[in-house]
């Protein structure tokens, strides 16, 4: 896709997000069915295989559930638009969930109104980013209710080391069972605080599957977090097999002495995402 204004990029990002899995979750999920041994789970990955065409070829959302319409922004400081993204991103949002359209999923936490555009108290949600250069990249994570709520934080002892931290995850995904739709992408958020480890959690979700953590440790721990969580025979929806989870991510910050926060974020198998880049001239183009 060329250039284009990034009002038209922005609800082009976020159709994108709504109606076409990303290739590597797709070669993910190919993958698990090809190395599937029960019928059952085989099955559900069959339909999921097959709910993901016929919304890429129809252009029409994958989840009935299109979720909380969720931001990351990598904004160069030297972009003249800076005072400008929050308002776009805004109407964006307005005019995709009319066009595409997408679910009006935000209400009011005490009444429960709707206000009919997937807007509200700080919504839609976007985390900021300040980084070199003239270019803002800006990633869409479209967050179902269902998996989001099997998301967990766990405030460890420091003691308990990664043979705790591997113990808490594997303890929460059996919980979760079928809940969040897996096989699923499991994001870690290990360190900060409490805020940090939840953002670093979610944040590990938008990378691409196959990717490595650059630290060896936590890129080890990716590696045994993913053959343990498979090692449970959750398996697909729930109904057990060989494939839970299709990828571990670690996110890492330094922490204090006293506490080893651990956020744990759950994706379901739609791992919807998508991102423009907006350049200083004006122009923007949806990249991925």
């Amino acid at each position: 896709m060329g250039s284009l204004p990034v009002s038209t990029a922005l609800r082009a990002a976020l159709k994108q997000a709504a109606t076409v899995l990303p290739q590597d979750v797709v070669r993910a999920l190919e993958a698990a069915r090809a190395r599937e041994t029960s019928a059952m789970a085989s099955a559900q990955l069959d339909a999921i295989l097959e709910n993901v065409s016929v919304a890429s070829n129809g252009s029409i959302p994958m989840c009935q559930d299109t979720g909380i319409q969720t931001f990351f922004v990598e904004a160069g400081v030297e972009s003249p638009f800076l005072k400008d993204l929050k308002a776009w991103i805004r109407e964006a949002v307005v005019q995709a969930t009319s066009d595409i359209p997408l679910r009006p999923n935000t209400v009011d936490p005490f009444t429960g109104k709707n206000p009919g555009d997937n807007t509200g108290y700080y919504m839609p949600c976007i985390n900021w980013e300040l980084v070199e250069g003239s270019d803002v990249v800006i990633t869409v994570l479209p967050k179902g209710g269902g998996s989001e709520n099997m998301s967990a934080l766990k405030m460890l002892p420091p003691g308990v080391g990664q043979k705790g931290i591997k113990k808490a995850v594997i303890e929460h995904i059996v919980a979760c069972g079928g809940k969040p739709c897996p096989p699923t992408i499991v994001g870690l958020g290990i360190g900060g605080g409490a805020d940090i480890a939840m953002k670093l959690g979610k944040k590990a979700v938008l990378r691409e599957i196959g990717s490595r953590n650059a630290l060896d440790k936590a890129a080890e721990l990716e590696r045994e977090l993913l053959d343990l969580v498979n090692m449970t025979g959750v398996g697909a929806m729930g109904v057990g097999g060989d494939t839970t989870c299709l990828a571990v991510h670690i996110e890492v910050a330094h922490r204090h002495p006293a506490s080893l926060p651990l956020g744990i974020l759950v994706q379901c198998w739609a791992d919807r995402r998508a991102r423009v880049r907006l350049r200083a001239d004006g122009t923007a183009e949806v990249i991925s």
